[in-house]
């Protein structure tokens, strides 16, 4: 690890803080560790390790000298940059939505799917945060008793429209509490004391972008084109963690007791479950932490045999939906020494 070069694109950006953060929190160790930005960043100083690095500017050249690189930006800029990287021979791990449905890109959450790390062409995605909240939930259960369909409604934090999205909640609580007018920018509505059933614009069928993200990603992430997934996504006034309602039907019978003793054991997941103490997932508790807490889990009422169930599971957007899955996907590569340099 100690003799390859990294190279961080959005480093002064909310998930690129965050890896940044988590590299450290990891104790991994690089030859060398490229910061890069936009030009509106270019020449801040990021503490790492104790020392400052200064963050440069992203551009065609700035791929010669970096053997991985971390993708922490929007997908148009990713298309353009990870591209011209990945051409230079960088073995590239992305976090936006651009490449995720292509066919020789590897569509990754460690705990479910690392093998398939091995067939990458140059390009690693990491997942929707919504989706790898679910799947790294539900993984274990999948492979005991094969999921065959789901019915997902998502609240999901303004953390996951960036630094923007924290910083419009900041300020309309602020001005709601002192009578002052409500700036709205970052999201379609007013998000403080509100809920917006639209995340992405919606297709010919009223899905959004954001809700057709968890099945089509949750299919190639389960190698299971058949599964079906319909989803809600809300947006929620909390600053971070995601929340998610579950509901699985099984090809397998699975009863509750055999569930939670599945994710008793599963990796990346907590059990919290114990309704009659009042104690279940929510955003304060898994905020700022990596694992995928999961409670509430009981029979599905509508169905009549033991092949549904329903669950709430709660994760942090910005690390384990974002930053912390990508900095696994980093420790992998190099596990397997999947890199191309």
């Amino acid at each position: 690890m100690a003799e390859l070069r990294l190279g961080i694109v959005g480093a002064t950006g909310v998930v690129g803080n965050e890896i940044i953060k988590i590299i450290q929190e990891r104790k991994m160790e690089f030859k060398d560790i490229k910061l890069l930005a936009s030009k509106k960043s270019v020449g801040k100083k990021v503490k790492f390790y104790n020392k400052d690095l200064v963050v440069e500017d992203l551009s065609e050249e700035t791929f010669e000298d970096i053997d991985i690189l971390l993708v922490a930006v929007n997908s148009d800029l990713s298309k353009k940059y990870s591209l011209l990287a990945a051409k230079k021979g960088v073995t590239v791990i992305d976090n936006s939505s651009a490449f995720r449905l292509k066919k020789d890109v590897p569509l990754i959450v460690p705990e479910v799917n690392s093998d398939d790390i091995d067939n990458h062409n140059g390009i690693i995605s990491n997942p929707n945060c919504s989706t790898i909240i679910a799947l790294t939930a539900l993984n274990k259960i999948n492979k005991y008793a094969g999921i065959k369909r789901m019915v997902v409604s998502t609240y999901q934090a303004v953390s996951g429209a960036g630094a923007q999205g924290l910083q419009e909640l900041k300020e309309q609580i602020s001005d709601l509490e002192n009578n002052r007018d409500i700036k709205v920018k970052a999201f379609q509505y007013q998000i403080a004391h509100n809920l917006i059933p639209q995340i992405g614009p919606f297709n010919s069928d009223g899905y959004s972008e954001e809700e057709m993200k968890m099945q089509n990603e949750g299919r190639k992430i389960f190698n299971n084109p058949n599964l079906k997934i319909s989803c809600t996504c809300v947006r929620v006034p909390v600053y971070r963690s995601h929340s998610e309602s579950i509901t699985i039907e099984t090809e397998k019978e699975i009863t509750v007791e055999k569930a939670r003793e599945i994710l008793s054991k599963s990796p990346g997941v907590k059990l919290v479950d114990d309704p009659s103490n009042s104690k279940y997932p929510m955003p304060l508790d898994t905020s700022n932490q990596d694992l995928i807490f999961v409670g509430r889990v009981r029979k599905d009422i509508t169905s009549e045999d033991n092949k549904s169930l329903t669950l709430w599971c709660c994760g942090d957007q910005i690390r384990k939906g974002a930053a912390t899955n990508a900095v696994q996907i980093l420790e992998k590569v190099i596990e397997k020494k999947a890199y191309r340099n």
